[in-house]
């Protein structure tokens, strides 16, 4: 507690109380977020505390086993339940899982007593229940989990042990002594809850932080940037970012703070901490925590957000150089558009769509990495499935030291008429159709990074040299070394296997294609089923057979014989249309150049979002890329998975003098074809 006059750890910017159209603005991004299907029906709601309720009164009668079996006071037994998260925090959605924590007394164990078939062991107790299904133990993870649904609400069950006998009813978790003599493992599940209390009591007005919140998340989520595993923010994230605004603020209404969030972290100067009070220490648990003036391995953090709990941690350590520019890229492209929708004042209703619009991914790159996952059995394929995307950060890591890399964080599941292009390995049979069948119905998914090339940067900070990325790269060496990494896993079991590949986006398959509406927002069948929140309130998209959307920069031949991307191209360059192409081709392509929507279900910022991933990436489309002349030959080396050509020297820069006062700032790069070699073992 802050003594009398003393300043706040964070000062706010403003005192400053809203306006009438702060009101307005925030009403209509009220509205718009209960049309998204944001909100949970008071049914849901109830089912939820009818759930939490029945497993804190089963982990009661479970404790009261065990402290039987082990020859303690029964009396005395006690066990609780605590939730944290989305849930806690009061911003999840329909379908969203609950985080709950069971706090139990020293005599009762992890191995022995809460995992386990045993009959006095929860698990087993769980697993009796008729209304729970699914019930997974996950042991071996960071913070081991519990999963399960109970009356088909998703439940993520920690374990916290306590080094006191008695549990009581009103213990405070957040006491700083409560971590005492606990195992790091019951440490790190403690601290979910503590750091959800602690940032609920930081925040100045709650329900605009929860507003702000949920807003954020859609956001996120729909610009692909939410994915802690992936290198991006996870939920503790942006919620501690949105508590920083909101202390900066801390009478501003939930339009303002969305305003002013974007506009903060657009002009942050990372790795500048984010913290929402001063790091605490504890002498007497002499716990590690986070401070780069004595851990060097903290000095290497991108964008730290430290938790505001005992003992404080850097909760974003797996961003990485090609997150943390997408992100900032994100932040300034929300910044501009938050300007634009909040600038109209009136009576109209403010747009608020326009910043939640879904990135149109599939189109920004005409370079892909594909990751395949595939397993023999439904559980089998859970398990790797989870060890592959928890290792994808290495991948994303290793070749954005080469090109810039962009990666989508969920997964997209083939559905059941989409045919593997090509088998691996081999398992299904080579029997024609029943052998393409049984490879069909093995559990898979994909996932995919955008490859873009480089910008040159300069070389340091004390030279005014610049370094030139080459234009062909060799990622055979991150791709084998992520694969021989992933397959080193020891539950590893026959069937598991990933398939890397790199695909131009003509080769993109078809059911991820959009169907009259932008790629990005097609998932069809992701894994894991998004709840409505994550889709917009609307199903994944369908292949159906309705007539396909034009992609930006596809080489498909419109009806008067000429690609779109030529005719931008052309009018970019003042050169005259083809003689066979009719006037309505020319009106079309002088449409595409100043930016007209390619079709009416894409808008004019997820075009300019395309303009601006080209600009940033290659600025001329490489020879084997779409809409280019390709030779047959041509385009059947570029078709064969692991045989695109060998590329040159890997890590070998070209540095370029800085520019004299009289010359340009830096020489144009090649623009040539990112070749890519691989041949994953």
């Amino acid at each position: 507690m802050a003594h009398y006059g003393q300043k706040p750890f964070v000062e706010p910017i403003s005192l400053a109380e809203p306006t009438a159209l702060d009101l307005k603005h925030t009403r209509d991004l009220e509205q718009h977020l209960r049309d998204q299907g944001l909100y949970e029906s008071q049914e849901e709601a109830e089912t939820r505390e009818m759930v939490l309720g029945r497993l804190d009164a089963l982990v009661k009668q479970w404790i009261l086993g065990v402290a039987g079996l082990k020859g303690h006071p029964m009396e005395d037994a006690n066990a609780k339940i605590f939730t944290f998260g989305s849930y806690r925090l009061g911003v999840h959605g329909p379908g969203a899982d609950i985080d709950t924590l069971c706090v139990g007394p020293a005599y009762a164990t992890r191995e022995e007593d809460f995992f386990g078939s045993e009959p006095h062991c929860l698990q087993a107790m769980l697993s009796a229940l008729p209304e729970v299904d699914a019930l997974r133990a996950v042991t071996a993870a960071y913070v081991p989990v519990m999963e399960m649904k109970f009356c088909g609400i998703s439940i993520d069950l920690l374990f916290a042990r306590l080094s006191v006998p008695l549990v009581r009813d009103d213990i405070d978790i957040g006491a700083t002594h409560t971590l005492r003599h606990c195992d790091d493992q019951s440490v790190r599940s403690l601290n979910g809850c503590r750091v959800t209390d602690m940032i609920l009591r930081e925040v100045p007005d709650v329900g605009h932080f929860r507003t702000v919140l949920r807003c954020l998340k859609l956001w996120a989520e729909r610009r692909g940037v939410y994915s802690n595993v992936t290198g991006y923010l996870g939920g503790v994230n942006w919620a501690i970012l949105v508590a920083y605004v909101c202390k900066l603020y801390p009478r501003g209404t939930p339009s303002l703070l969305i305003n002013r969030f974007f506009k903060v972290y657009a002009q942050w100067a990372w790795p500048t901490p984010i913290m929402l009070r001063p790091i605490e220490r504890d002498p007497a648990l002499a716990m590690p925590v986070w401070d780069p003036r004595e851990n060097p391995r903290d000095r290497t953090h991108l964008m730290p957000i430290i938790t505001p709990a005992y003992p404080c941690m850097n909760s974003s350590y797996n961003v990485s150089e090609c997150t943390l520019a997408v992100m900032a890229e994100e932040f300034k492209r929300g910044e501009a558009v938050c300007g634009k929708i909040l600038s109209s004042g009136g009576q109209a209703v403010t747009d608020w769509a326009r910043l939640l619009e879904p990135l149109p991914f599939f189109d920004g790159f005409k370079h892909f990495l594909q990751v395949e996952v595939l397993a023999n059995s439904k559980e089998d394929f859970d398990m790797w499935e989870g060890w592959v995307h928890s290792r994808m950060r290495l991948l994303i890591k290793s070749a954005g030291m080469m090109v810039d890399v962009r990666p989508w964080p969920k997964a997209f599941r083939p559905p059941p008429e989409a045919l593997p292009p090509q088998q691996q390995d081999g398992s299904g049979g080579h029997d024609g159709s029943n052998g393409e069948l049984q490879a069909a119905q093995r559990p898979r998914c994909v996932y995919y990074m955008g490859l873009s090339k480089k910008k040159a940067q300069v070389y340091s900070q004390y030279s005014s040299a610049l370094v030139i990325p080459q234009s062909k790269v060799d990622l055979t060496a991150p791709v084998n070394e992520f694969a021989h990494k992933v397959k080193e896993w020891d539950e590893r079991r026959d069937g598991m296997d990933i398939s890397v590949k790199h695909l131009l986006q003509r080769q993109i398959p078809e059911w991820l294609r959009p169907v009259n509406k932008p790629a990005a927002a097609v998932e069809a069948t992701p894994a894991p089923a998004p709840t409505a929140a994550a889709n917009g309130g609307q199903g994944p998209g369908q292949p159906a057979a309705q007539p396909k959307q034009q992609l930006v920069g596809t080489k498909r031949q419109s009806d008067d014989g000429e690609g779109e991307q030529a005719a931008t191209k052309r009018q970019q360059t003042g050169a005259a249309p083809p003689a066979a192409a009719p006037a309505a081709a020319a009106g079309a392509a002088d449409g595409a150049a100043a930016g007209t929507p390619p079709s009416p279900a894409t808008s004019d910022l997820q075009v300019a979002d395309v303009q601006r991933q080209t600009e940033n990436g290659q600025q001329e489309a490489p020879v084997t890329a779409v809409g280019a002349a390709e030779t047959p030959a041509e385009r059947a080396a570029a078709g064969q998975e692991a045989t695109l050509a060998a590329v040159g020297d890997v890590g070998d820069w070209t540095v370029l003098q800085g520019a004299g006062a009289g010359e340009s700032a830096a020489a144009p790069a090649a623009k040539k074809q990112i070749a890519v070699m691989m041949n994953v073992s």
